[in-house]
């Protein structure tokens, strides 16, 4: 009984963590790998966008809209957003 106990216990601990991830669909149209800072309920992270590529990135926050720091200044994105990411700025598609 204790072990059962204990398993869904973790379980329940595993879930909360990725349902807390939020990620972003990306395209990066720049051969530059770009290292951004995303503000959410008032913490500030490191987000990664690999150069030239399609891919997600993900970060760690319960908020269902984050604000992303570009070139071109502070862009919010939604969570399972699509973003182009070109000449440093993001547009949202």
């Amino acid at each position: 009984m204790k072990i059962k106990m204990a398993f869904l216990t973790l379980g329940f601990l595993l879930m909360a963590n990725i349902a807390s991830a939020f990620t972003i669909r990306y395209y990066n149209k720049d051969s530059q790998k770009y290292t951004m800072e995303v503000r959410s309920n008032g913490s500030t992270q490191k987000i990664e966008f690999s150069g030239s590529t399609t891919s997600s990135a993900s970060v760690q926050t319960s908020a269902s809209e984050v604000e992303i720091k570009t070139a071109c200044g502070w862009v919010k994105v939604k969570d399972s957003s699509k973003i182009i990411i070109k000449d440093g700025c993001i547009t949202i598609e």
